[in-house]
């Protein structure tokens, strides 16, 4: 498995929650989704991407979902599909069990629903031709980032991102650590559309944002006013930038972070050994 496949479902697995809500229109009650231990034990080490227990908003009824996460065409995603069926229906076997295969690929799927001689069929959802309005019509951090996976429906690549990444800011932007989490998973998920440059180019809108509207600049500001000591205000100013461009690296070139936060670029890459 990828190196890629690895993070892109360990992001994906945090939004389970926008998954079963918005895209498979599953009503359940708000915070009862348990996630479930997917390790089976035998010769090889396998695991089901995200294996959860559900309750349903209407009855209260429980059932065990699966979503299996593909990045490519898998020629035998079926079997691998019923081997995962074989083993949850093994440990849990009086609970109803619901597959869904999430295709976020780039080619067109191609891969079947089941083995049609065994009567068995599990549901793909294929993010390609998903509507990517649906998703950014919530409104929510984690539908903007699944949106960049969907279709734009011929909508400019460069305004579809544009929009994801300064709703993101305006969303977080009282919580600097979650934009910077969720700008990320938006460049992982990318890479699955070949977006990756048109990201990277957006990327130079975060040199836009004012750094004086960062809550840490201002938190320090007010408590240099506050004392009335000009030389302290200088001094916090000074510390919050070094600890802002310390969040920065590795996200943005060490020229960018010097040019936002007002350092020295040799005072940048000193910092390096603190990241």
């Amino acid at each position: 498995m990828a190196d890629k496949d690895v993070i892109s479902k360990s992001l994906i697995e945090r939004l389970a929650t926008c998954l079963i809500t918005q895209l498979l229109k599953i009503d359940i009650v708000p915070g009862q989704i348990e996630l479930l231990s997917t390790e089976y034990y035998r010769v090889e080490d396998r695991r089901a991407d995200i294996l959860v227990r559900i309750q349903s908003a209407t009855d209260r009824s429980t059932c065990l979902l699966h979503l299996e996460i593909q990045n490519d065409n898998h020629p035998q995603m079926p079997l691998r599909m019923l081997r995962y069926y074989t083993d949850i229906r093994l440990r849990w076997s009086d609970e109803p069990l619901q597959q869904y295969l999430v295709y976020i690929g780039e080619k067109k799927l191609t891969m079947p629903d089941g083995i049609a001689t065994l009567d068995y069929r599990y549901q793909v959802i294929d993010m390609r031709t998903i509507d990517c309005a649906l998703l950014l019509g919530e409104d929510t951090p984690d539908a903007l980032v699944l949106a960049i996976l969907c279709d734009f429906k011929e909508k400019p690549a460069e305004d579809i991102i544009e929009y994801i990444i300064r709703r993101l800011y305006e969303l977080t932007r009282d919580n600097e650590t979650d934009f910077r989490r969720y700008y990320h998973m938006l460049e992982v998920l990318g890479k699955n559309r070949n977006l990756s440059a048109t990201i990277q180019e957006t990327r130079q809108m975060l040199t836009d944002f004012n750094i004086e509207e960062l809550p840490s600049y201002q938190y320090v500001l007010e408590r240099g006013m506050e004392r009335g000591m000009e030389k302290g205000i200088e001094t916090g100013i000074k510390q919050s930038m070094q600890q802002t461009a310390i969040q920065l690296i590795g996200k943005l070139d060490d020229q960018e972070i010097a040019k936002i936060c007002k350092l020295p670029l040799a005072e940048i890459q000193a910092l390096h050994a603190n990241e």
